[in-house]
């Protein structure tokens, strides 16, 4: 059977399985894995099959395009595109995550700075919408509201059946520099550079991200895409990447290494398993250094519980789970991680720059009422994953509204896919609440689908 064809048949078992769902029974995905760190409470309804939505349906070098289902994850998709020499605009950190899943819950990487986030590079979706209807959304066509209102609607409208992407050329290496910062504010300051000018020292720049170990200890890693290498790392086998940055100046890596030299160890999320240790990691197959591995035994820790029991047992306190990414404007960014440092014990942190993109001939860049950053913007994801210590006179997520809060006081957003702690008023302001119910109305008007601040705070 041609593509079209698996294609079809994948839709129809979806809608088939719709049509399972007991009528004002809550419709959800039959998925078991995901990339959110939100818990939410089980349902026992029959939930949608998309195990047939998970391929790339066609690539055209030419048009620098690719037809992509909705459940297909990054590295399958890398792995098309590459074969063409091309790449998708902005590939985000992990293997597992899907492209559906990072256009409805947004994505970031590297070439944030100058392609914004994964939904900029949609040119249409097929979308299945909490009424069973299947709608093909473009930016200027009959749904276009539902185009605009998808990205950070965490499937609360719908899900991507099929979604068509602009790809970028690639070369065969990344060459790297890593330039080290004692100061925020010269650190901020570069990334203004980079941004503004798209080089540094004379040379282009393509992918810009950074790691912040602490106040007077960061680096801003400069990539380039080229064919010529001298030696490439290899940081799948005994050697970390986020460890190499304070000892080398340049380094070099396979495109598709680089495009993947955070998943290994989940950035540095691993050491909580040991696998950084150099007997451990000689020990634990290279095949099960992924991000989805480890996710798997967060998943099961929240589900048992044995760490956080033997650190009763120890004598340890309850810790609170801090696991977000913020988008800090530029001018407030060495003020935010300052206050992070005071106020946060965790490190390492990431950083990556992005502003919304402005396709070329378009003159602007277009509004999502759902995450509204401002266009013309430069802003600065930062990522931070952990647990921190709960002291005697606090409460569990009280860390985490104070972020919450910092966040806002200097103009940022947080993304969805961890916890979540705002009143539905607020709620609505940050997250284009009028805009959002617009489109839930028109296309699940019996909310059939949870809604995304049920989702997002409530955790259904």
């Amino acid at each position: 059977m041609e593509r079209s064809g698996v294609h079809d048949e994948a839709v129809a078992a979806l809608r088939r399985s719709y049509a399972a769902v007991p009528p004002g029974e809550p419709v959800r995905l039959a998925k078991r894995t995901s990339n959110l760190f939100r818990p939410r409470t089980p349902v026992r309804t029959p939930g949608l099959d998309v195990g047939g939505l998970t391929g790339v349906l066609a690539v055209d070098p030419d048009a620098r395009t690719a037809d992509v289902q909705g459940m297909c994850r990054y590295e399958t998709l890398v792995d098309a595109t590459l074969a063409h020499g091309l790449m998708p605009l902005v590939v985000p950190q992990l293997r597992t995550i899907t492209l559906g899943g990072a256009v409805t819950g947004l994505g970031i990487e590297s070439t944030s700075f100058r392609n914004g986030l994964p939904h900029e590079s949609v040119r249409e979706i097929d979308v299945f919408t909490g009424a069973g209807e299947l709608l093909t959304s473009t930016p200027d066509g009959e749904h276009a509201d539902l185009f605009a209102a998808f990205p950070n609607s965490l499937g609360s409208l719908g899900y991507a059946t099929r979604l068509r992407i602009e790809l970028q050329p690639v070369r065969r290496f990344v060459a790297l520099r890593n330039l080290r910062f004692t100061d925020l504010d010269a650190l901020v300051e570069a990334i203004g550079q980079v941004s503004a000018t798209g080089e540094w020292d004379g040379q282009p720049v393509d992918a810009m991200d950074g790691v912040v170990f602490g106040p007077d200890e960061a680096y801003l890693v400069l990539g380039t895409f080229t064919d010529d290498a001298p030696a490439a790392s290899d940081y799948t086998g005994q050697e970390v990447y986020y460890r190499s940055l304070p000892g080398r100046r340049t380094d070099a890596l396979r495109t598709y290494d680089y495009l993947w030299r955070w998943d290994t160890d989940w950035f540095w999320c691993s050491r909580a398993f040991g696998v950084q240790h150099p007997v451990v990691r000689r020990l634990w197959p290279r095949r099960y250094r992924r991000s989805d591995v480890y996710h798997r035994l967060v998943r099961l820790e929240n589900r048992y519980g044995v760490a956080a029991r033997l650190d009763r047992w120890r004598g340890r306190p309850a810790a609170e789970r801090v696991v977000q990414d913020v988008e800090i404007p530029l001018d407030r960014t060495a003020e935010f991680l300052r206050w992070f440092d005071r106020n946060v014990p965790m490190s390492p942190v990431w950083l990556c720059p992005l502003r919304l993109r402005e396709p070329a001939g378009a003159g602007s860049a277009r509004n999502w009422p759902l995450y509204p950053l401002r266009a013309g913007e430069l802003y600065v994801n930062i990522g931070f994953w952990g647990t921190v210590p709960i002291a005697p006179d606090a409460a569990d997520g009280d860390v985490n509204r104070a972020i919450e809060r910092t966040v806002s006081e200097l103009g940022g957003h947080k993304s969805l896919y961890s916890d979540a702690y705002y009143d539905r008023q607020t709620f609505d302001r940050l997250y284009g609440g009028a805009v959002y119910r617009a489109a839930k109305d028109r296309y699940d008007p019996d909310h059939r689908l949870t809604g995304l601040y049920e989702k997002a705070v409530d955790r259904r």
